[in-house]
């Protein structure tokens, strides 16, 4: 028996020896290279694809099935003679026996110099689209000829097929070193490419953490972008499942190129991410990204991927300087006042769609202002924008561009011409001559609408302030709706609180047409006008609560454009005013002097008029406001006035008439005594001037004074009739006679 044992053994290891002898010899005298043609007519035969082998081929048979591949390349049956793939070496083995168990247990797989191209032509054709299919010559060749009789096949009952295993895959690791990709698109001319693309995994096994790691540089030509990427993780993969992670991602490069003008961008992104695709669910849990100064957290979700996906998560984004931000990616923001936008901060949820996306419940600080709401794209195609924000206090002013310098220097020279005519004005109280017209334009003629961004812009805004600023004016309680859809912008409604009154308005912005039409109607109610003027750096003519109604139109895109145009009515009542720096009663002292032959000897008791009332109609034509019922209640006399107001260049041009409301108290110089001789007489001045100096650019009106003593020697010369020729005439004549002096 102990020989059998040794016999037995001998012959074991006599086969073993056999098969050893035998794998020698077909991997030694066995080489695949001369079998290169037929390599390749199989590939074309089963694969349907050119196979180029130009380097050798290397291999091993047991227990390790080794391949290596050296100057190959992969060309479509379509073009041949154009590989879409090449590589410089490709090298992998496979454990021989486990293949019968539809087990892939492979050791270390090296792809070096992967080269592959894909390009769409003209017509829209992929090159790839032709990877395993026959071209339609070939196949139209192969096809059994037409006419001959053949015996029908007989049908061979279908048989169910039994469900197929899924393949184990069991890799040592991968590595691929000094690829590229390239897309071409011959339609557009864009291309895309990933270079120098560096790819290493740990072992590779279902259900398993698989460290990756994967280095590329990435660029494009329209426009001109360049991207160094670098992502690291753990790749576990469940197919059974269909459960794919990758956790503990970690995603960093640089961006560079056209768009940035120069700069560099700096990104990192982190992570978990999930696919389900069995509960058709992705997931990112975990996020940070940042992007120069850009610091953000958050998660996203996404449901339904066989249908329509359904995002959903939330974002916090931590305060940040915005202006350098943009500043650091290449773009530049409007002009704005220092420092502004220098720190923002969003914390929100976030819901969307492929085609929308909404931030809901938002917290958004921008520099001191606090805001809550929701804003959304309904539609990124027709960039439909909704917005509804609820803020705290908004500088809107400091967000706004300055004028330009044209507008400055036009501003500046009107400014001069103001102060030189009122220097002439102040010189001495009704004594110097009637100031001129202005001449000088008020306003700009820069760019005021971006019509060509507001004719594509889908719009619906409802926002509310606590205290909004906008233009100097400090509006309380300031609510605006408005919408816009195809170019015709509509304020719904635009209100506040302004310095204790209130104000409110709407209108329509029609940029439809190559000119822009503006329609607006306001109300203004018990706002003091004084504040108004201040708040523009001005100073006031008038105090006094301003109550306006208006309705106007006009066309144009820039302020000068709109003034010259501007259109319709307004009416305007002045309530427990002042008008500043202008004495009317001094100027009605020196009309009654002048009847009375009599000089002043005193000076004015004060500089300002108090009046009650203020009020009147304006009819606006092309920027020219005729108001010919104006009306002033002053205590002792009464106002009235016609006149123009050009806002071209804010100026003014008025008649006013003044009425001695009866035997009035002494006034301060007895050269004006106001009897009853004056009393029930309109006194004429004329206003004319910039629209700035108010009731300072009045003078006595000669012209008309020379009637008014026309009509008192009249008077007087009517009551010496009466007192010469008493009863001893008849009525008739009397009245003839003194018609005849009055003429």
């Amino acid at each position: 028996m102990k020989a059998f044992g040794k016999i037995l053994g001998l012959v074991l290891l006599g086969l073993l020896l056999i098969i050893v002898a035998l794998g020698f010899a077909l991997t030694h005298f066995f080489d695949p290279n001369d079998y290169k043609d037929e390599i390749r007519q199989i590939a074309r035969d089963k694969a349907h694809i050119e196979l180029t082998l130009n380097g050798d081929i290397g291999w091993s048979l047991f227990p390790w099935l080794g391949l290596e591949l050296h100057e190959a390349g992969i060309a479509t049956l379509a073009n041949p003679t154009q590989p879409f793939a090449d590589l410089q070496m490709l090298g992998l083995s496979v454990r021989v026996l486990p293949l019968l168990r539809r087990e892939v247990q492979m050791s270390d797989v090296r792809v070096e110099g992967l080269n592959l191209r894909l390009n769409r032509n003209k017509n829209g054709h992929g090159n790839w689209e032709d990877i395993g299919k026959v071209p339609p010559a070939a196949a139209k060749a192969d096809a059994p000829a037409t006419g001959s009789i053949s015996e029908p096949a007989a049908e061979i009952p279908a048989t169910p097929e039994k469900p197929t295993q899924p393949i184990r895959l069991d890799i040592d690791s991968l590595t691929v070193n000094n690829a590229r990709v390239e897309y071409n698109d011959e339609r557009t001319g864009k291309q895309f490419s990933a270079e120098s693309i560096q790819l290493s995994t740990g072992p590779v096994h279902d259900a398993t953490n698989i460290q990756v790691k994967l280095t590329a540089f990435l660029a494009s030509n329209q426009p001109d972008v360049r991207v160094r990427t670098e992502l690291n993780g753990e790749l576990r993969f469940e197919r059974a499942l269909q459960r794919y992670q990758f956790e503990d991602m970690k995603l960093a490069g640089e961006i560079s190129g056209e768009p940035l003008q120069g700069k560099i961008v700096t990104f990192a992104a982190q992570g978990q991410l999930l696919l389900d695709k069995a509960a058709n669910v992705a997931e990112w849990t975990g996020i940070k990204i940042s992007a120069n100064q850009l610091r953000a957290l958050g998660e996203l979700k996404v449901n339904d991927l066989d249908k329509t996906p359904q995002i959903s998560g939330g974002v916090s984004i931590a305060q940040f300087d915005l202006a350098k931000f943009v500043d650091s990616i290449g773009q530049t923001l409007p002009t704005m006042a220092e420092g502004s936008l220098s720190k923002v901060e969003l914390v929100s949820r976030l819901t969307g769609t492929p085609t929308s996306v909404a931030l809901d419940d938002i917290n958004l600080k921008v520099d001191d202002s606090s805001f809550s709401g929701r804003i959304a794209i309904e539609d990124f195609a027709k960039q439909s924008l909704r917005v509804q924000l609820k803020g705290d206090t908004f500088d809107a002013d400091r967000y706004l561009p300055p004028t330009s310098a044209e507008a400055n220097s036009a501003a500046v020279a009107r400014q001069s011409e103001v102060k030189s005519t009122e220097a002439d004005a102040l010189a001495g109280v009704g004594s110097t001559p009637l100031p001129n017209a202005p001449t000088k334009g008020a306003w700009s003629s820069d760019k005021l609408i971006p019509a060509e961004r507001l004719s594509k812009l889908d719009l619906d805004a409802d926002l509310t302030f606590g205290q909004l600023t906008l233009d100097k004016l400090p509006i309380q309680n300031a609510a605006l709706k408005a919408t816009g859809q195809g170019g015709l912008l509509t304020l719904e409604n635009l209100r506040g609180e302004l310095y204790n009154g209130n104000f409110d308005a709407k209108g329509t912005l029609d940029v439809r047409q190559p000119v822009p039409v503006l329609s607006l109607q306001t109300q203004i109610s018990r706002v003091p006008v004084e504040n108004i003027l201040e708040s523009q750096g001005k100073k006031p003519p008038v105090k006094g609560l301003v109550t306006l109604n208006s309705t106007l139109t006009a066309s144009g895109n820039s302020q000068k454009a709109l003034i010259d145009s501007l259109n319709g009515t307004a009416s305007f009542v002045l309530n427990n005013g002042v008008l500043l720096n202008a004495n009317l009663e001094q100027q009605l002292c020196k009309g009654i002097a002048t009847l009375n032959h009599k000089t002043l000897s005193g000076e004015p008791r004060g500089k300002d008029t108090p009046f009650q009332e203020l009020k009147g109609n304006l009819t606006l034509r092309n920027g020219v406001a005729s108001n010919p019922d104006l009306k002033v209640r002053i205590p002792g006399m009464t106002v009235t006035g016609n006149g123009d107001v050009d806002l071209r260049v804010l100026g003014m041009d008025y008649r006013v008439g003044i009425i001695v409301e009866g035997d009035k108290s002494d006034m301060p110089d007895p050269a004006c005594q106001v009897n009853e001789r004056f009393a029930n007489i309109e006194w004429p001045l004329r206003c004319r001037g910039p629209l700035e100096l108010g009731a300072k650019a009045c003078r006595l009106d000669s012209e008309r004074l020379g009637q008014v003593a026309s009509k008192l020697a009249g008077d007087k010369l009517g009551e010496k009739i009466d007192e010469k020729l008493g009863d001893k005439v008849s009525p008739e004549l009397k009245n003839a006679l003194k018609g005849l002096f009055k003429r």
